[in-house]
């Protein structure tokens, strides 16, 4: 049996537990990293966390795709994904 994700207000409680700060303001940390995530791939395409990896946004182009359950052609419309890579530190940490 597999083990259960780290909810939210999980990781937030053992972040205020080992900063030694309250919950709120653990989660103003956390939102604020996140904020600041979200501006950064927005204006530079991409966000690094050493240590831990990389976002990047990429744009995937147009393309013709097949629908499942009638086998129809279908168009895909181009749009904007965020991916993510993992660092070298953090495969090494848990391989």
């Amino acid at each position: 049996m597999a083990a259960k994700r780290m909810t939210k207000s999980q990781m937030i409680a053992d972040l205020s537990e080992r900063w030694g700060v309250s919950k709120k303001q653990s989660s103003e940390m956390y939102d604020g990293l996140m904020e600041l995530a979200y501006k950064e791939i927005k204006r530079a395409g991409e966000f690094v966390m050493p240590g831990l990896g990389k976002l990047v946004k990429k744009n995937r182009p147009a393309r013709m795709g097949r629908n499942p359950a009638t086998g129809e052609s279908i168009s895909i419309p181009a749009k904007t994904v965020v991916k993510f890579t993992v660092a070298k530190a953090a495969k090494d940490a848990i391989l």
